[in-house]
């Protein structure tokens, strides 16, 4: 027998704690989907260009909730592979335990996160949690960078939705000035400015631009 073999082995998990922890990480998929993920920033930079368009659910919620989810898988492709070579793979030639195998597989989830984290968000949960800042990223902890990424994300997000509404609000403005100027006071604005927002966005290959930014956003 492999002495290395036999310690792992005494170090496995009992099969009943092995099917609660796999309930337990099923449960909690869907929150790690949308808050550790590329999952926040895209599906909200997304609603804020419809917010823009003026086309009221259109795209309808489904579309833009699937957009975001196939762009996440895009970006977190490269992330899902180092996680698959760290914990997962040592983990099925039995080299390692499962406690083993979920810490080694958080580590590029967790540097991912720290990348896109601004500093000022980790001080604030790391000042909450009464710690100093870690000099190394890997020694931050997972309960902390996983708030801080978080509000990263919503914070990178609005800055993305201010920079695509503006362009939409000076056609508003424009449209809204050229109705008063008329004396059209009872005309909706709207109904002028969608066909024209419409029309520019496609023009300038408005869906191409959006997510060649989202995507480069990340790099």
């Amino acid at each position: 027998m492999n002495p290395a073999t036999d310690l792992i082995e005494s170090q496995a998990l009992a099969p009943s704690i092995k099917v609660l922890l796999l309930l337990t990480l099923l449960a909690l998929l869907p929150a790690l989907i949308l808050t550790a993920t590329s999952f926040v920033r895209t599906v909200v930079v997304l609603s804020f260009l419809r917010i823009g368009l003026g086309a009221a659910q259109t795209p309808p919620n489904q579309v833009i909730i699937g957009i975001a989810l196939f762009l996440s898988f895009f970006t977190m492709s490269p992330v899902i592979g180092e996680m698959k070579a760290a914990g997962y793979e040592p983990y099925r030639r039995a080299e390692i335990t499962e406690l083993q195998a979920l810490e080694r597989a958080s580590i590029p989830l967790k540097r991912f996160m720290l990348r896109q984290t601004r500093e000022e968000d980790l001080r604030l949960f790391q000042g909450a949690a009464n710690a100093p800042l870690p000099p190394s990223p890997d020694e931050v902890a997972l309960h902390v960078a996983l708030p801080a990424f978080a509000i990263s994300e919503l914070t990178t997000a609005f800055q993305m939705g201010v920079i695509i509404l503006l362009p939409f609000l000076v056609v508003d403005l424009a449209v809204a000035s050229l109705l008063m100027s008329m004396g059209m006071i009872m005309v909706p604005p709207a109904t002028l400015s969608l066909p024209i927002k419409l029309l520019l966005f496609v023009l300038v290959d408005g869906w191409n631009l959006v997510t060649g930014s989202i995507l480069r956003s990340f790099l």
